[in-house]
């Protein structure tokens, strides 16, 4: 009887195994690869540059996977208190250390169509008139079909 058992239950595991792989070349299982974020023609914003409270910022980045791109979000925090993140490049002046009082707090999430390997991101994202200014982080996450990710910081400062 306990021959049979084993054999019946190593039999199921051999199904279950054999049902969750994929023989498809392009599947998403097969994608081992992270999306690019690409500076294209005219990225923006860059590092070191400056905006005015009230003004807009033109998000331009370029896109690429080798398999098909996600999504893409879009964070804007505070870095009154100097931390870095890995990605940032930019060796810009900061000001102050200060606390924050009305930090600046922006955090979208951005789909893209279907299908796509490459895509032109286009966003215009208002700036708050009443917000601190000071030195901010821009971060861009970029997440492909199969759950890889990439990210970008970017320095940027909001003056008046």
């Amino acid at each position: 009887m306990t021959r049979q058992l084993i054999s019946w239950f190593c039999m199921a595991v051999a199904i279950l195994v054999s049902s969750c792989s994929s023989d498809e070349p392009n599947s998403s299982s097969h994608d081992m690869q992270k999306p690019e974020i690409v500076d294209g023609d005219v990225p923006n914003p860059i590092d070191c540059q400056q905006y005015h409270r009230g003004d807009v910022i033109p998000f331009r980045y370029t896109f690429t996977d080798n398999e098909e791109l996600g999504n893409f979000n879009i964070e804007v925090h505070n870095n009154f208190d100097h931390h870095t993140h890995s990605t940032s490049a930019g060796d810009c002046p900061l000001d102050p250390i200060k606390k924050p009082v009305n930090p600046w707090v922006y955090n979208q999430d951005f789909a893209i169509p279907g299908g796509m390997k490459q895509y032109e991101a286009k966003v215009d994202i208002a700036i708050p008139s009443d917000i601190d200014t000071g030195d901010y982080h821009f971060m861009i996450r970029l997440t492909d079909k199969a759950g890889w990710q990439q990210l970008k910081a970017v320095s940027i400062k909001i003056i008046d």
